[in-house]
């Protein structure tokens, strides 16, 4: 039985699977309200920073995954719908490498 979350099994070893990098990128959805984006645009500001047009906040995770790039991606995402991720207000991008 195979499943991208664990290795295989062959002769009752277990095969590890291989490595993974992930980098998963979750932003608001155009016109949701960033109060943390423009609460630091403002203190940008008034600490005399000049020229800052917009901040937006975004969140990143970056993990190692014991699987296959194919399984992460898949894993990564199914994080991201249960977990990580308000489908409702946010977008999320997934890199593997």
């Amino acid at each position: 039985m195979t499943s991208p979350y664990i290795g295989t099994f062959n002769y009752g070893v277990a095969i590890l699977p291989s490595m993974a990098a992930v980098e998963i990128r979750i932003e608001l959805k155009k016109g949701v309200a960033d109060p943390e984006g423009g609460n630091t645009k403002k203190t940008l500001e008034s600490l005399g920073f000049l020229g800052v047009k917009s901040v937006r906040s975004v969140k990143v995770f970056e993990m190692e995954l014991e699987m296959d790039p194919e399984a992460a991606r898949v894993a990564a995402d199914d994080m991201c719908r249960k977990l990580l991720a308000n489908p409702v207000i946010q977008n999320y991008s997934i890199t593997v490498r």
